[in-house]
C-alpha cells in the first residue's frame, strides 16, 4: 500500500472503475442533467471508451462543464501571468481564497485555454462528505487535506501532506495548487498562513530556503466582482463576534452550491511571478520563523498588488471610510446599483443590517487599502 493512498489523487489506470461508480450515482446523473443538458451519461460513456488518461478526462469532460459555469454565472474572465512560469516545470501555486470550488477551478480553465497540463489541488477532506465526492474529488487530481484528529494526528497528517506534496512537486514534476491558509477570506484580508509554510518545507528544515526556492512559490491572485458567498460570509463574521462560529451540519455543502450558482460578474485571475531571487535577499541569520514570515511578506505583497479592484470594490472603500477618496473610480449609477445589491444582502434573519452591511462593506473594500499599501501608492 502507498502510504500516500487516503489521500492522493486516482493513477490513471484506477479512473476509468472510479468513473463507472460516479456514473453510476444517481445525484451524479441528476447534475448532468442540470448543468449539461444536451450531454447525457450515455454520451459521457461513449466519449471514456476513447480516454486514456486522467489529463483527457478533464481537456475535454472537466472543461465542459466548467465553461457551462463560467459561462452561465460569471460575465466573463480575464487570464494573465502564466506566462511567468514554464511548462516543463512545477510550480507551487499558492492562490489567495475566496471560493471553495471557483478558485482552484478558474485556474485549471486557463490551464485549459492555455493548453497547459493542469495542476494537482489541496482540498479539505471536510467538504468531501459522501463517496460519490471522493472519487469526483480525486479523479480531479485533487489531494485530501486531513482536517480533524487529535493533536498526534493532525502533526502525522501534516507530515504526509508535506511528503507528497514534495513528491509532486520534486519527484513527479506536477503542480500543486493550495490555499494561502485553512479557510476562505471572510473579512477581505488575503495574507498568508506561516504554518502553512512550514508544512510544506517539513524535512527540510535546515536547508529551509534551498528548498522553498525547490518548490518554486508563484502567488496566484483571483478577484471577483461580485463575491461569492458574500452574504454568507458577512453573516458568519458578525456571529462570531459573540465567540467562535460553529458551523451547522451541511453548511460546507452549502456554501460549495451557493459559491457555484451564485452571479460572480467579472473574475480576473493573474499568476504572479515565482519568489526564488527574492528570497535571496532574506538574511541568513535570521531563525526559521523569521525566514518564514518574510516569505509571507513576499507572497502576500504579489497578492494584494495583483488584486484588479472593480468599481464595487471602491465604492465599498468609500463608504467603509465615509470618504470619496476613490470616486473617480466609478460612476453615481454604479455606486447606487451596489448600494442596492447591498442593501438585498445585508437582510438576513438573525444579524442586523447595520452589522451586515459592515462587514459586507469589508469584504469589497479592504482589498483596495491593501492594494495601495503594498504598491507604494497609498
Amino acid at each position: 500500500m502507498d502510504s500516500f493512498d487516503d489521500i492522493r489523487p486516482y493513477y490513471d489506470d484506477e479512473a476509468p472503475e472510479a468513473y463507472r461508480r460516479v456514473m453510476e450515482d444517481p445525484r451524479f446523473q441528476d447534475a448532468m442533467r442540470k448543468c449539461l443538458p444536451d450531454y447525457s451519461i450515455e454520451d459521457l460513456k461513449n466519449d471514456m471508451a476513447h480516454y486514456h488518461s486522467i489529463d483527457e478526462v478533464q481537456a475535454n469532460f472537466i472543461r465542459r462543464w466548467i465553461e457551462t459555469f463560467v459561462n452561465q454565472y460569471t460575465t466573463g474572465y480575464t487570464f494573465s501571468g502564466l506566462e511567468n512560469t514554464s511548462p516543463d516545470k512545477a510550480f507551487l501555486y499558492i492562490g489567495n481564497h475566496r471560493d471553495i470550488t471557483f478558485d482552484p477551478a478558474m485556474l485549471e480553465f486557463y490551464f485549459f485555454i492555455e493548453k497547459r497540463k493542469t495542476s494537482k489541488i489541496a482540498v479539505g477532506d471536510n467538504l468531501i462528505n459522501a463517496p460519490v465526492l471522493g472519487d469526483v474529488a480525486r479523479l480531479n487530481k485533487m489531494i485530501l487535506v486531513k482536517r480533524s484528529g487529535t493533536l498526534r494526528e493532525k502533526l502525522a497528517n501534516s507530515h504526509q501532506l508535506a511528503a507528497y506534496i514534495q513528491k509532486s512537486l520534486f519527484e513527479e514534476h506536477e503542480s500543486v495548487w493550495i490555499a494561502q491558509r485553512d479557510g476562505r477570506t471572510k473579512d477581505g484580508h488575503d495574507f498568508t498562513k506561516q504554518g502553512l509554510l512550514k508544512m510544506v518545507t517539513m524535512g527540510y528544515e535546515k536547508e529551509l530556503i534551498p528548498t522553498l526556492k525547490k518548490l518554486n512559490i508563484t502567488p496566484l491572485t483571483i478577484s471577483y466582482e461580485y463575491e461569492p458567498c458574500d452574504r454568507l460570509k458577512a453573516r458568519e463574521m458578525a456571529l462570531s463576534e459573540n465567540g467562535p462560529y460553529h458551523k451547522q451540519p451541511g453548511e460546507d455543502f452549502e456554501s460549495i452550491k451557493t459559491g457555484i450558482f451564485s452571479p460572480k460578474g467579472h473574475i480576473t485571475m493573474i499568476v504572479g511571478t515565482p519568489i526564488q531571487k527574492e528570497l535571496d535577499d532574506i538574511p541568513a541569520e535570521l531563525n526559521n520563523n523569521d525566514k518564514l514570515y518574510h516569505v509571507c511578506q513576499l507572497i502576500d505583497k504579489q497578492i494584494y498588488q495583483n488584486y484588479h479592484l472593480y468599481p464595487n470594490n471602491y465604492i465599498a472603500n468609500d463608504l467603509m471610510h465615509q470618504s470619496e477618496r476613490y470616486a473617480g473610480f466609478y460612476t453615481p449609477e454604479q455606486k447606487e446599483q451596489f448600494v442596492q445589491y447591498l442593501n438585498r444582502k445585508a437582510v438576513v434573519q438573525d444579524v442586523s443590517r447595520e452589522k451586515m452591511m459592515h462587514y459586507l462593506l469589508r469584504i469589497y473594500g479592504t482589498p483596495v487599502d491593501n492594494h495601495y499599501q503594498n504598491s507604494g501608492n497609498n
